[in-house]
């Protein structure tokens, strides 16, 4: 049996290499197109040596989705089984102050690809959606059918491309498109090679309790402690990264049958998650003690988001299998192996 060939975009960045390494380990040939706007070479080279003898079914393309010509070299020369799409900013705060840099990256990005794919008659797509598009839902669990809503140019962008993908199916019926909704992605690979490296402040949780835990932050800043949950912070689902990679993989399969069009799955583990609650299990795996300074609630954050995952269980036989510890284990392991991230020391002080 010949290996079915993946192109991921976005493959150097935190899910998209946790990505590459199952598809490789699953025996797929994996190419990667990245611009390293946020993520590093560094990650691609890791997982290369961690697939071991699968390493040799791995290339990487310094590119920009955006940039047609090299995005039409790099298709005119592989013929591509499917497509995994992450490539894009996803900074919420960024991108309230930046739109139109999110707008033009996001979409434009997208667009290009869509067209090419298309050219090319690769019409068989993975996309990298998020529990954003459901804004700040009336209730929990959220399911595949709540109305959708963007609270911010980053979601919106989500939310266009969503529809950009409804629309091509329902022009075009030969499409397969499966968008999948993430909730929290936290966690790192087992070995500790590979893991989560946002530039500047980190936008989420985790990277931010992890910086703090190594020295890098002096505090967690906790927004909002009067909630009505279980400890007053705001509850969220948290997947492990692995796990979320495995859905990737589970998605890319289905995408060989034939009823498929253009379906929508949640990738959670259907449990929320409180900010302490999450604290609490790190500091129990790392040994260390995280300072907390409470701040007001942020305007915009929902109190309890949590996903129904039944759908991606019954159709895509896809369910999470790590919980909050081993979130917590490998996301320390990450830290204390490289506190820097993919640079081995801090780029103020490089002397």
């Amino acid at each position: 049996m010949v290996a079915k060939t993946v192109l991921v975009t976005g493959g150097a960045g935190y899910i998209g290499s946790h990505t590459v390494l199952q598809l490789l380990l699953a025996g797929y040939k994996a190419v990667v197109v990245d611009n390293l706007d946020n993520s590093s070479e560094i990650a691609v080279h890791r997982v290369r040596d961690l697939a071991a003898q699968f390493g040799d079914n791995l290339s990487f393309h310094k590119v920009d989705l955006r940039d047609k010509a090299a995005l039409e070299q790099i298709f005119a020369s592989t013929k591509f089984d499917a497509v995994i799409h992450f490539a894009g900013l996803k900074a919420v705060g960024e991108s309230v102050q930046k739109p139109l840099l999110y707008f033009n990256n996001n979409l434009i990005g997208t667009i290009t690809l869509l067209e090419v794919m298309a050219a090319h008659e690769c019409k068989k797509l993975v996309f990298s959606s998020s529990a954003t598009v459901y804004g700040w839902p009336k209730e929990v669990p959220c399911t595949e059918e709540f109305p959708l809503s963007a609270m911010n140019p980053y979601g919106r962008t989500k939310l266009i491309i969503e529809d950009i993908c409804r629309d091509i199916y329902r022009a075009e019926s030969d499409w397969k498109i499966i968008l999948l909704r993430y909730f929290n992605p936290v966690g790192a690979h087992s070995s500790g090679n590979i893991g989560e490296d946002p530039r500047g402040i980190p936008n989420n949780l985790m990277p931010f309790v992890q910086q703090v835990a190594v020295g890098r932050r002096p505090a967690l800043t906790v927004f909002g402690n009067d909630y009505n949950t279980v400890d007053g912070t705001g509850v969220r689902d948290y997947i492990h990264v692995v796990d979320l990679a495995d859905g990737h993989i589970a998605a890319v399969r289905k995408l060989d049958d034939s009823d498929i069009g253009c379906e929508v799955y949640n990738l959670g583990t259907g449990k929320g998650t409180s900010v302490l609650e999450m604290v609490r299990a790190f500091e129990k795996a790392s040994g260390k003690k995280i300072p907390l300074v409470m701040a007001g609630r942020r305007p915009g954050d929902a109190e309890i988001v949590y996903a129904s995952t039944e759908k991606a269980e019954r159709e895509l036989k896809w369910k999470a299998k790590y919980g909050i510890d081993e979130m917590c284990r490998d996301q320390w392991n990450w830290a204390s192996k490289n506190p820097f991230g993919y640079e081995s020391q801090p780029q103020e002080s490089t002397n």
